[in-house]
């Protein structure tokens, strides 16, 4: 990891934290390659069995530095390929991960920052989050996603609005779209998402797993596949020692407890 993204795991959560503050968190290239290492960390790290996604400071991610970007563009560098090499692996890291990914929205989740936002399971926002899509208001197209995430959460018509018109949306607004799961006053945000977390991490992992998986291939199939794709999932979710354990304990008429195998 580096500096300005922090990683950290307790009581079997990942905590993922972009910790560059005084810039409202917004990506660097040396963020970007932080990011991803954090998150293929929290994907391989068996002590981890959910991940929280959260930023430092008053401030979520305000998504591309602008700064270093228009420093590339006076250079004749451009996007510099940031979104192949960066944003696209980032977010199909998140959301092919087979644990469950809670994003704690702290402020301001703007443009790319939206989207990885977008892209994780849960959304937990604090009452002064906002969410702006902020990729027209410099011309650009939207990236990291947004384009699939985005109508998907709140429907095409609303997707386009909020892509084009680029108008932020507040928390109580993002709650009543469904952008969001839970709006929560600022001081209960990191212990509303630490518990949320927690409780997934104490779940069945492999079928948190399966459920992601099938969610994203029904997204893009029809119902024969996706009905070959459940069958094929129930499969592998009947061989875990938690499927076996949680139906033993059913009959025995006691709570099962997972152990994420």
């Amino acid at each position: 990891m580096t500096e300005t993204v922090r990683y950290d795991v307790t009581q079997g959560v990942a905590t993922i934290t972009l910790n560059r503050p005084e810039g409202m968190n917004s990506l660097t290239g040396e963020m970007k390659d932080g990011l991803r290492a954090a998150i293929d960390r929290a994907a391989g790290d068996a002590t981890a069995r959910a991940v929280i996604l959260t930023g430092a400071g008053r401030a979520f991610c305000a998504g591309q530095d602008l700064r270093e970007h228009a420093d590339n563009l006076a250079s004749g560098k451009g996007l510099d390929d940031t979104v192949r090499r960066h944003y696209n692996p980032i977010v199909l890291a998140i959301t092919e991960m087979a644990k469950p990914v809670v994003a704690a929205v702290n402020g301001v989740a703007a443009g790319a920052g939206a989207s990885l936002a977008f892209a994780c399971d849960l959304i937990v926002a604090s009452e002064k989050a906002v969410f702006a899509t902020a990729f027209t208001g410099i011309g650009l197209a939207p990236d990291s996603g947004m384009s699939w995430t985005l109508q998907r959460l709140v429907g095409r018509a609303k997707a386009t609005e909020l892509l084009l018109l680029g108008e932020p949306v507040r928390a109580p607004e993002a709650l009543e779209l469904r952008l969001v799961n839970r709006v929560v006053p600022v001081d209960e945000l990191a212990p509303v998402a630490v518990e949320l977390a927690r409780r997934l991490a104490a779940g069945p992992t492999v079928s948190y797993g399966a459920v992601k998986a099938s969610l994203d291939h029904a997204a893009s199939h029809d119902l024969a596949s996706s009905l070959e794709k459940e069958a094929e999932l129930q499969d592998l979710c009947e061989k875990t020692a938690d499927h076996h354990n949680a139906t033993e304990s059913f009959l025995k008429k006691r709570q099962p407890a997972f152990e994420g195998r």
